[in-house]
């Protein structure tokens, strides 16, 4: 309305002043509601033309869109078990820090999982003092191994050497029962010194790395008994908390409540069409009206232009993709952040507002080889911006009206 009032100030008024004031046509007489619009048709249809150019240019060079929203992350409340609800320490809508507690599972299974692998290092601490006490029985045995082999020895060489002598003392029979001797009196040396080493090794790898094992598992009882208290994972606050002693919670399932961040919001992402492709860039001037904040015009920049539309997305699956199933449309989405620091302050996470973005072409205005008719173009098309600043103030002014009285909201 406002463009086509705009355009008729310049085409059809003059044209009705001619007729009016050099052709002496009056209202009632020759002008009537019959032949009025055959009169004016030079302005009426100039008028039109006038009309639908600036809509576009203005539309097109300066877009606007009523899908900018200040869009925020949840977290989802999940434990990484199942498990029964044992008990719960916060309530919906209540502020949490990083590392509060918010429910506990029933953990006997895990505490007993804990104790078991606490008692199995305990057995193995135990294992190991039990072996250094036979190490020091396995020297013992070896000195007094040692002590009958030296003895088998002395009794072999006094027998050999009455032997060699012709002694009728002796036999050879009584000889060879020493050298018996010895050979088994040195097999129980052998023997007591590999006692030894087994205990030695026992004591310097199998016990270390059963004790390992043992608080390896004592690490992973632990673990999973953590993964009984669930706590926040950020600064937030919790919502759609519902949990109850005695309810189960399932991490695939049914997942206990959702945690908003605590944070205020920085920018608005909108949804522009896909036709502004070639004119939304970074570093564009803008502005908002929002909902939440009543008759409010908050300048934005464009900071960043999504270079893909989610409406395209595909995911590999076992069957072709015909592209009669995607999805048509969809928007180029735009990040829009506030020009001056803290103009969203108040400004609800979630709330939706009504964005409009500006073209400017004064840099290339400053380029002296553009044409006459080049250079009043871009003027024109960065005045009728202006146009669409009007049209934003008014939707903002309207919007509440339009809301609580015509809409009854």
């Amino acid at each position: 309305m406002l463009e086509l009032l705009l355009c008729s100030s310049v085409t059809v008024l003059p044209d009705y002043l001619y007729r009016r004031y050099v052709q002496g046509k009056r209202f009632g007489h020759e002008l009537t509601l019959f032949s009025i619009w055959y009169e004016l048709r030079w302005g009426i249809v100039l008028c039109l033309i006038l009309t639908t150019s600036l809509i576009t240019a203005i539309f097109y060079f300066h877009p606007s869109t009523r899908t900018a929203t200040s869009v925020f992350r949840t977290v989802t409340i999940l434990p990484e078990t199942n498990g029964r609800v044992a008990e719960t320490f916060v309530e919906i809508n209540q502020a949490v820090r990083k590392g509060d507690p918010i429910f506990r599972l029933d953990d006997v299974e895990q505490r007993a999982a804990v104790e078991a692998a606490k008692r199995r290092i305990e057995e193995v601490d135990a294992q190991l003092v039990v072996a250094k006490a036979q190490l020091k029985e396995t020297a013992g045995r070896i000195a007094q191994a040692q002590g009958l082999l030296t003895q088998a020895v002395d009794e072999y060489k006094v027998r050999s050497q009455l032997l060699e002598g012709q002694s009728s003392a002796i036999s050879e029979r009584e000889v060879q029962r020493a050298q018996v001797a010895v050979d088994t009196q040195q097999g129980l040396v052998d023997a007591a010194v590999g006692s030894r080493e087994a205990l030695l090794a026992q004591i310097d790898f199998q016990i270390p790395a059963a004790k390992a094992s043992a608080e390896a598992a004592l690490h992973q009882a632990q673990v999973e008994l953590d993964k009984t208290l669930v706590t926040a994972g950020t600064d937030g606050i919790v919502q759609q908390f519902a949990l109850r002693t005695g309810d189960v919670v399932n991490p695939m399932l049914r997942p206990a409540g959702i945690l908003v961040p605590a944070s205020h919001v920085t920018g608005l992402a909108a949804g522009f069409g896909q036709i502004e492709a070639q004119v939304m860039k970074p570093g564009m001037i803008g502005e908002v009206a929002c909902m939440a904040k009543p008759w409010q015009i908050i300048p934005m920049v464009v900071t960043d232009v999504q270079n893909v539309i989610a409406a395209g997305q595909i995911r590999p699956t076992d069957t072709l993709l015909d592209l009669d199933q995607v999805r048509p449309g969809g928007t180029i989405t735009v990040i829009m952040e506030p020009l001056y620091e803290g103009a969203l302050d108040g400004l609800p996470q979630g709330a939706t507002c009504i964005a409009n973005a500006y073209s400017s072409n004064h840099d290339r205005l400053e380029d002296q080889s553009l044409g006459t008719l080049h250079r009043f173009a871009l003027h024109a098309v960065d005045a009728v911006g202006l146009v669409h600043a009007l049209i934003l103030r008014m939707q903002a002014l309207l919007l509440p009206v339009q809301t609580l009285v015509l809409k009854g909201h």
